[in-house]
């Protein structure tokens, strides 16, 4: 099964790997705000919040929203995503207490990769392990969709200090 890995690189920003190879980056806009960008390939998403509480969030290919999500009543995670005008939903789950991981679910219910935190304490911070399936390695918008789950992981482990 193919594995990534996704590493802070500073303080604001994800590296997001490969077999060594650089696939993308997320970088914050500050601490405590969930504004970002997506870089894949010297191209570069927006992500933003949005409404009154900023619940949604969308990620803008220029003015484009190609990607939605928002956290529902149990602490779920729904993606919605519009690549080539086609739209699709997933679930972005957290398992587990002690041996915790996140898992994105296609809408038949396909586990599609699961991903992994690692605290790393000397600098109090995760790191993730992301581990997917064929099925997803064959997805033209997989880069996207790792850096996006990123994006959800740090989401909802602010969402849960908060609670």
């Amino acid at each position: 099964m193919p594995e990534y890995y996704a590493k802070l690189n500073d303080s604001l920003s994800f590296e997001l790997t490969r077999d060594s190879l650089l696939m993308g980056r997320l970088i914050y806009e500050s601490w405590f705000t969930f504004n970002a960008e997506i870089e894949i390939k010297n191209r570069f998403y927006h992500v933003e919040p949005k409404g009154f509480w900023g619940t949604t969030i969308e990620l803008k290919d220029n003015e484009r929203v190609i990607l939605k999500f928002r956290m529902n009543w149990n602490g779920e995670i729904v993606i919605q995503t519009y690549f080539d005008g086609i739209k699709e939903g997933y679930l972005f789950k957290h398992r587990g207490m002690f041996k915790e991981s996140f898992v994105m679910i296609s809408q038949q219910g396909e586990e599609l990769f699961v991903m992994k935190p690692h605290l790393k304490w000397s600098a109090l911070h995760y790191e993730y392990h992301i581990t997917t399936t064929e099925r997803f390695e064959t997805f033209s918008n997989k880069e996207i969709l790792l850096l996006n789950a990123l994006h959800c992981a740090n989401y909802y482990m602010s969402m849960m200090v908060v609670v």
